[in-house]
């Protein structure tokens, strides 16, 4: 078994299944136009609405690590148990902002297949990313990450 506690075994850099979407989804309406994704006038400006807070959470999140002296990087042990700012809202606050931008992106391109990866995308970051940086604070906080968990939910 892995030491969890001297760093998450992560396998899969978390923002890279969300840009293989939206460049997969990109290709794919290129070649099929099939998808069309449109609300009308409120199309672009919802996508850039969606993009500017996944962005926003994303910053509020790093503002957070770096208040905690702790890091992003999802292959370095964490040094600090982050329990407040977005944190108190959601276990993978930017997860989350990478879903608002991943729907934002399919807005703005107007087309529905970078969101039909969403279950890939979910598959791959719940086994490929998630439970390992789950199992690395466990191992590292122990109680005070499982009391933590009781608290706040791993998405919203």
């Amino acid at each position: 078994m892995p030491d969890h506690a001297h760093r998450p075994r992560t396998l899969i850099l978390p923002p890279a299944p969300y840009a293989a979407a939206m460049l997969g989804g990109w290709w794919l309406d290129r070649q099929v136009h099939a998808l069309p994704l449109d609300w009308g006038v409120m199309t672009r400006p919802s996508g850039w609405l969606l993009v500017g807070i996944g962005l926003g959470l994303f910053v509020w999140t790093l503002a957070t690590f770096w208040r905690h002296r702790t890091t992003v990087n999802p292959y370095v042990a964490a040094s600090s148990l982050c329990t407040g700012g977005p944190f108190r809202f959601s276990r993978n606050p930017i997860y989350v902002g990478d879903w608002f931008i991943l729907a934002g992106v399919s807005m703005l391109l107007a087309t529905w297949w970078p969101l039909l990866f969403a279950p890939l995308i979910w598959v791959m970051l719940r086994h490929g990313v998630i439970r390992h940086e789950e199992a690395h604070l466990e191992a590292k906080f122990g109680d005070d990450y499982r009391t933590y968990k009781t608290r706040v939910r791993r998405w919203l």
